[in-house]
């Protein structure tokens, strides 16, 4: 992966910026897989975070981590590396402030598992942040390849990884037992100059297809049809092609949940209300 992406480098800026939009400080921090890297170059003391735990199953992605961690500007942070997986998170439960993840939770298997795992960390009105790749993410290039299998192959095989839907994100939120769930979305359209030089960028971001039961060979024909495909379909008037990404905090999903807090707001019991809708509309109508 390259040590600086102008998309990888946006998301993060995006998620860091809701640290700025809190009042409490996080001095201990977990940030999980994915764009590790930008995120601790980003950083730049937002959250005032005093000790940061780097996380990935990859140990050349940590290793790629400690050695950039020379080149960031020294903010008095107390930063570890550390080699485990998301589902099985190996720290104490409510031992930590922030949870923060990068475009990384979307290549979990149990997606439910590490969130619960995540909310369990954090010590109670703790912080989780994620911004994950949605649904509509690629859909230029899931066409194109599904159009050009169907003419050469006669048949289709998953080439790109399946994403959440952003309606999923709340649910998802809700499931793993956070308060005050929140979710947004980022939509950024990026041309290439053609399909070949978007499946670059792909491998180089690291993310390409990670299904198991994948069909593992891409015949020269078909790759070739895809992206005559691709141009056909989806190139602009200049001749570059388009790539829609999304993002959920991935279409980037950006999601937001806390622990469980007393100083928490909290929603009414439900039929606790004293005053109708009917009286408020009348209220105000009369008011116009």
């Amino acid at each position: 992966m390259r040590s600086k992406d102008s998309f990888v480098d946006t998301v993060a800026e995006n998620l860091l910026d809701r640290l700025e939009d809190c009042k409490k400080t996080f001095p201990t921090a977990l940030c999980l897989g994915g764009s590790l890297e930008a995120v601790r170059r980003l950083l730049r003391g937002r959250g005032a975070i005093e000790r940061l735990i780097i996380m990935s199953t990859s140990h050349d992605m940590v290793k790629l981590c400690r050695d950039a961690e020379h080149g960031v500007q020294s903010e008095n942070i107390e930063t570890s590396f550390m080699v485990g997986d998301e589902e099985f998170l190996p720290v104490k439960e409510s031992s930590l402030d922030l949870v923060i993840s990068c475009l990384g939770l979307h290549w979990t298997n149990d997606l439910p598992g590490a969130m619960i795992q995540s909310r369990l960390a954090l010590k109670p009105d703790g912080l989780f942040l994620a911004a994950i790749l949605g649904g509509e993410t690629l859909k230029e290039l899931r066409i194109a390849c599904t159009v050009a299998q169907m003419e050469r192959e006669g048949g289709i095989s998953p080439r790109i990884s399946p994403l959440a839907q952003v309606r999923d994100a709340g649910n998802l939120l809700t499931r793993a037992g956070f308060s005050l769930p929140g979710v947004d979305v980022d939509e950024f359209v990026v041309r290439y100059p053609s399909a070949l030089d978007l499946v670059e960028h792909l491998r180089a971001m690291g993310e390409t297809n990670a299904l198991l039961q994948r069909n593992t060979i891409l015949k020269r024909e078909t790759a070739l049809a895809t992206a005559a495909i691709y141009d056909s379909m989806f190139a602009a008037e200049d001749g570059t092609i388009p790539a829609t990404f999304q993002f959920l905090v991935l279409q980037v999903i950006y999601m937001t949940g806390w622990r469980d807090h007393p100083s928490q707001q909290r929603a009414k019991r439900r039929g606790s209300a004293t005053v109708s809708f009917q009286d408020i509309q009348k209220q105000f109508g009369s008011e116009s």
